[in-house]
C-alpha cells in the first residue's frame, strides 16, 4: 500500500477584522514534507500518527504539506491556492497511491471559495480517482456537497474540547485501511440538524449524547458515527449541526442513523444551550464564591474562533470594581509585549493594553504596571498535544496579574499562567480567553467554572448573527424549523 498524507486548517470568522495570509500560516505551521520529522504538536498529531499506523504496516508514506494557522477572517486567495497547488503536486509526483489522508478543519473559507476543504477534495479524487480518500475534520466545520461526495471517509472529532484528535485520527486510518483492503465499502449519508448553539460535550446532556453515538459504532454495519457541530460565526450556506453516518455498504442505514440522531440532538436544544451571565453577573457570583480559583470565560474574545484576543471587557469590569486577587489572559498585544521587553523584568511603566483591532476589543486601558516576568519558547496543552506561547509576560496592575504575548492563541491550560510564576491556586478569579477549549485543563483546579455572555467577535448571541448565505431556518432563530 502508498498512503499519501497531508494537512491545511484554518476556521474562518466571516466577521473577523483580521485577514489569514501567508504571515498567519508562518505563525502557526508550515512545513513542506516534513512536519513529521519535527517534534509533534496539536496541529500536527495526526500527520505523525498517520505516518506511524502505515509504517507499522510496511506501507510506503509520502508525506506533503502541513500548514495551520489560527482562526481569523478569510484566507488570501492566492494563499489557498498556492497550498492546494503544492499538496496537488505532490500528490501528482507521488504516482499511483490506495490511500489519501487530509487532516483538515472544514470551515476553512477563501476569497472566491466558500468550500476550501471540498475544493482540495474534488481536486485530489480528479487525480487519485481509485484512492481511498479520508478527511479528519473538526467538528466545528460545514459539512458539504463536495466534501460528502468526493470523499470516501469523513471522521470529525467528537469532543468540545478537542481532546481526541489524536484518537480519531487512528480511527480513519484504521477506517481508510479497512476499505483499501477491501473489507468494507463505507457510504456516508448527513442530516440537517438545523441547529447552532455551542455544544459543550463535558455536560449534559451532551456527554450522554456523545456516548450514546459512540456505543452504536459497534452496531452491525456501522463504521463511524461523527456530530457536525458547524461553526456560528462561518457565513456558510452550510453553516450549522450536521449528523453523519458512515455504513458499510447500506446508504439507507447510514440515512437512517443520520436522521435519527438529528432528531435526538434536536430534541434536546433546550438543555444543551445553558444560558450564561453576563460580566456583571459572572463577577458577582465568582465573588460570593466560598473558595476559589472560579474560572471566567470571556468566551467572546477566543482567538481559537477568530477574534482578537485583545478585549478588555472583563479587565476594565474588574479594575472598576477593585476587584484583587485575580489573573487573567492571554492577551495578544505584540506592542506591548515589545514594550516591556525593552524595558526588562522588574520594570515599572505606564503602559496602554489591548483594544487594538476594532469595536469588538473594547478600550485600550492605560495602566501602571509591574513586569513581573518576561519567557521565551513556552507551550501550554491543548489535550497531551503543546502549542506555542510565542513571547510571553506576566504584568501585575491594581492586584491583579495579567498574561499577554506576541503569538495570538487562546488559554487552553493553566500552563500558560503558572509556567510564569502565577500561583492561581491563591487566586479567587481566573479569566481565560476561551470559549472551551480551556475546559479539560482548568475544571480539574477550578472551584466553579462559568461562561460568560461577554462582547466581541464571537458573542454567543446565535438567532442574531448576520448570516448573508445562510436561511433564518435553524434554532433557535426559528423555534420548529422542521415546521
Amino acid at each position: 500500500m502508498r498512503v499519501f498524507i497531508a494537512s491545511l486548517s484554518t476556521e474562518t470568522n466571516s466577521f473577523s477584522p483580521l485577514p489569514t495570509g501567508q504571515l498567519s500560516f508562518e505563525e502557526g505551521a508550515i512545513a513542506h514534507g516534513d512536519a513529521t520529522r519535527h517534534k509533534v504538536e496539536y496541529w500536527s498529531a495526526p500527520m505523525h500518527i498517520w505516518r506511524e499506523m502505515a509504517e507499522a504496516e510496511g506501507w510506503d508514506v509520502v508525506e506533503s504539506l502541513t500548514a495551520h494557522a489560527q482562526p481569523a477572517g478569510p484566507t488570501v486567495r492566492d494563499v489557498y491556492e498556492s497550498f492546494r497547488d503544492e499538496i496537488l503536486g505532490d500528490l501528482e509526483r507521488a504516482g499511483t497511491v490506495d490511500i489519501v489522508l487530509l487532516s483538515l478543519h472544514g470551515a476553512m473559507i477563501a476569497d472566491g471559495y466558500d468550500d476550501c476543504e471540498g475544493d482540495l477534495i474534488a481536486h485530489c479524487r480528479a487525480q487519485a480517482p481509485d484512492a481511498v480518500i479520508g478527511g479528519l475534520l473538526d467538528p466545528h466545520c460545514h459539512l458539504t456537497p463536495d466534501m460528502l461526495e468526493k470523499a470516501t471517509l469523513l471522521v470529525a472529532y467528537k469532543e468540545y474540547p478537542h481532546v481526541d484528535i489524536p484518537d480519531r485520527a487512528r480511527d480513519l486510518f484504521r477506517l481508510a485501511a479497512d476499505a483499501a483492503r477491501g473489507k468494507t465499502k463505507p457510504v456516508m449519508r448527513d442530516f440537517d440538524c438545523r441547529m447552532i448553539c455551542a455544544m459543550h460535550t463535558p455536560y449534559e446532556p451532551m456527554r450522554g449524547f456523545v456516548d450514546a453515538m459512540s456505543r452504536r459504532e459497534s452496531e452491525p454495519g456501522v463504521l463511524s458515527l461523527s456530530l457536525a457541530h458547524g461553526f456560528p460565526w462561518g457565513d456558510h450556506p452550510r453553516v450549522g449541526a450536521r449528523a453523519l453516518a458512515i455504513t458499510d455498504g447500506d446508504p439507507q442505514q447510514a440515512e437512517a442513523i443520520a436522521h435519527e440522531l438529528a432528531e435526538k440532538l434536536f430534541a434536546l436544544r433546550h438543555e444543551i444551550m445553558r444560558p450564561y451571565p453576563d460580566i456583571e453577573a459572572a463577577l458577582d457570583r465568582a465573588l460570593a464564591a466560598s473558595s476559589g480559583p472560579v474560572v471566567l470565560a470571556d468566551v467572546a474574545d477566543n482567538a481559537g474562533g477568530g477574534a482578537p484576543s485583545d478585549s478588555t471587557f472583563v479587565l476594565e469590569a474588574m479594575l472598576r470594581r477593585g476587584i484583587t486577587s485575580a489573573a487573567t489572559g492571554i492577551y495578544w498585544d505584540p506592542i506591548a509585549v515589545r514594550i516591556c521587553r525593552e524595558a526588562g523584568e522588574g520594570a515599572s511603566l505606564d503602559l496602554r493594553l489591548g483594544g487594538k483591532c476594532g469595536p469588538m476589543s473594547g478600550n485600550p486601558l492605560d495602566l501602571r504596571v509591574t513586569v513581573r516576568k518576561l519567557a521565551s519558547g513556552l507551550t501550554q496543552r491543548f489535550g497531551k498535544l503543546p502549542s506555542s506561547l510565542g513571547e510571553a509576560v506576566w504584568l501585575h496592575a491594581s492586584g491583579i496579574d495579567i498574561v499577554v504575548n506576541d503569538l495570538r492563541t487562546q488559554t487552553f491550560h493553566p500552563e500558560a499562567f503558572t509556567q510564569l510564576g502565577i500561583a492561581l491556586d491563591e487566586k479567587k478569579i481566573v479569566v481565560v480567553k476561551s470559549s472551551q477549549h480551556f475546559h479539560a485543563g482548568f475544571a480539574p483546579i477550578a472551584s466553579e467554572v462559568i461562561h460568560m455572555a461577554t462582547p466581541g467577535a464571537i458573542a454567543p448571541d446565535y438567532a442574531n448573527i448576520p448570516y448573508t448565505r445562510r436561511d433564518g431556518s435553524y434554532w433557535p432563530k426559528t423555534e420548529n424549523p422542521f415546521a
